[in-house]
């Protein structure tokens, strides 16, 4: 007959065997190789950001294991210079900036394009009635080398003239602040996103040009890792994507969460704004299979040639990597999310 004694030291036996056989049965939960949570990174507060944020509302990350945390960027390049050193392992990011970075020898790829159309508008000061008022005046961006500067420089070159020649180009930091930098009188025009145009648009600026009309395939925005980061965890890489699909998936079908979630994220109650943010941004223009395109990339790197020199004749292909999004197409696993 056992003792007291033993009869507690096996039960204590069995209460580790039972916890060690429970872990086993619980989920990993992947963080980064430093033990700290994933982070992924966004670089603009406009409303092609909804699935990555959509993501972490609807707790898409935890579905397929992952703990991240979502970090905010006042522009593609501080967001760029953050992936480079390492401080963050996603980036939702224009494609120009991604490229630009690659072509300085920096270790990072597009996985996909969630938007291939820059959606922003060049929005002017009402005296500016066409295209000659322009002439002399200052167009604010948030960033150079952002997809924001891409749209202003498309924008300018559209109506014939030289960027920084015939139009300053000015940084005035976040789109946000865009229209305060307007309403002052520090610049004539601005390019802004969902739903900062529409903020500009009821406070009596004018929309001179929708940019995203001009029909260019772009890659705005998408979804940027380090090429050694991907070598290391593609399994961790694909449940990013997984999350990021079903994200997409679940705004496309489900416009009230939509809604409340872009609500959140800019801190925004009025429901006429966050309505035509969605049908632009979301229904319009968001991508239900984010495949990257060559087209896309090409007109990155045309555009990127006209300021440095190692972008003329490069091969659009070699700034993404489509071959999880292609396995994950191939196996169903997007149809399956619209069933």
């Amino acid at each position: 007959m056992l003792s007291a004694e033993g009869g507690l030291v096996i039960g204590r036996r069995r209460l580790v065997v039972f916890i060690l056989s429970a872990l086993v049965l619980l989920p990993t939960i992947a963080t980064a190789q430093d033990g700290r949570k994933l982070r992924a990174g966004y670089a603009s507060l406009s409303g092609n950001m909804t699935p990555f944020w959509a993501a972490r509302e609807a707790g898409l990350f935890k579905k397929y294991g992952l703990d991240i945390d979502l970090v905010a960027f006042p522009s593609g390049t501080e967001g760029m210079a953050a992936m480079i050193a390492g401080e963050i392992e996603f980036l939702a990011i224009a494609g120009s900036t991604t490229a630009s970075a690659a072509i300085g020898g920096a270790d990072v790829i597009s996985l996909g394009n969630t938007v291939e159309r820059l959606v922003t508008s060049l929005m002017v000061n009402p005296s500016i009635q066409k295209p000659e008022d322009l002439k002399g005046k200052a167009v604010g961006i948030s960033r150079f080398g952002t997809s924001i500067d891409t749209a202003a420089r498309m924008a300018i070159h559209h109506y014939g003239y030289e960027p920084m020649k015939d139009v300053t180009i000015v940084q005035v930091g976040a789109v946000s602040s865009a229209v305060a930098a307007l309403r002052g009188g520090r610049i004539q025009a601005a390019i802004l996103s969902y739903p900062t145009l529409i903020r500009a648009r009821r406070e009596g600026f004018r929309e001179m040009l929708d940019i995203a009309s001009l029909g260019v395939a772009y890659a705005s925005t998408g979804v940027t890792v380090r090429r050694s980061f991907m070598a290391q965890r593609r399994d961790v890489v694909t449940n990013y994507l997984k999350s990021i699909l079903e994200a997409i998936a679940r705004v496309k079908k489900d416009k009230p969460f939509a809604i409340e979630v872009m609500s959140k994220y800019f801190r925004i109650n009025d429901r006429e704004m966050m309505e035509e943010t969605y049908e632009v941004s979301v229904n319009k223009y968001l991508k239900r299979v984010p495949t990257p395109t060559a087209e896309a990339f090409r007109s990155v790197i045309d555009e990127l040639a006209q300021v440095n020199p190692k972008a003329k004749g490069q091969d659009p292909t070699r700034f993404y990597d489509d071959s999880i999004l292609q396995e994950l197409e191939k196996s169903g696993f997007i149809n399956a999310l619209y069933r």
